[in-house]
């Protein structure tokens, strides 16, 4: 039977505090909520932004999308060997990958603690393939540090009491970054990363705007949130 994790609330200070217990160092860094898409909101997020993380609904239109997007991918589709990038395969992991995929594309910019377990974790996984991450998340080596605990922990947190581990979730992260001049977006239930376009550091977020829009008018839903990993001084 699949291991599953209780779900991450998309809440900022829960994930911030996790990636703190984790290794980041949150006073240069933080997740901030991105409390709407129009230009005005927008800037209120602090600056620079280095990642965003997206909360939207799963329904059976999306993912019949999705797969069919996946089907008609070219098999030797383009993607940079520096870009990281992970299968999920734990059920309800989806914030923790969504997490680990936006420090793990920025590692360059952020401070991460010796002896952590994302330094750790990064320096073990950076020479494996995107499935073989995913497995060593879920099962981790006898010598390797776990983040199952920690995940736990802050599945706990938040503003609401969390469903069972058990429990289907039609809520799903994904993260977005730039890289190499083009905007991605990092699913580990895909097939894998997946272009939007061109963007540039400075346009990150509202190339990303852009695409959460996109996201929305697929579904009646309004049950979207963005969570922006960005400079902790508000």
């Amino acid at each position: 039977m699949p291991k599953k994790w209780i779900p991450l609330e998309s809440n900022p200070e829960v994930i911030t505090e996790f990636a703190s217990r984790i290794g980041l160092d949150t006073k240069q860094w933080a997740f901030h909520d991105v409390f709407g898409l129009d230009e005005e909101l927008l800037a209120m997020v602090p600056q620079p932004v280095l990642a965003v993380m997206l909360l939207f609904p799963i329904t059976k239109e999306s993912e019949e999308a999705d797969k069919k997007a996946d089907a008609e991918r070219p098999a030797d589709a383009a993607v940079p060997e520096q870009l990281y990038y992970m299968k999920q395969t734990i059920g309800n992991a989806c914030g923790t990958i969504a997490m680990l995929h936006s420090i793990g594309n920025n590692r360059q910019r952020l401070q991460l603690e010796p002896g952590s377990f994302l330094t750790r974790f990064f320096e073990a996984t950076q020479p494996m393939g995107a499935a073989e991450r995913g497995a060593y998340l879920e099962s981790p080596p006898g010598d390797a540090p776990d983040i199952e605990e920690a995940h736990q922990a802050a599945g706990a947190q938040g503003d609401t009491a969390p469903p069972p581990a058990e429990q289907d979730v039609d809520l799903h992260f994904i993260a977005f970054v730039e890289h190499g001049g083009q905007l991605w977006e990092l699913d580990g239930r895909r097939k894998g990363p997946i272009s939007h376009g061109p963007s540039q550091p400075d346009s990150l977020l509202q190339d990303v705007a852009r695409v959460a829009k996109d996201f929305m008018a697929r579904t009646n839903s309004l049950n979207f949130n963005l969570i922006a990993l960005a400079s902790a001084d508000a």
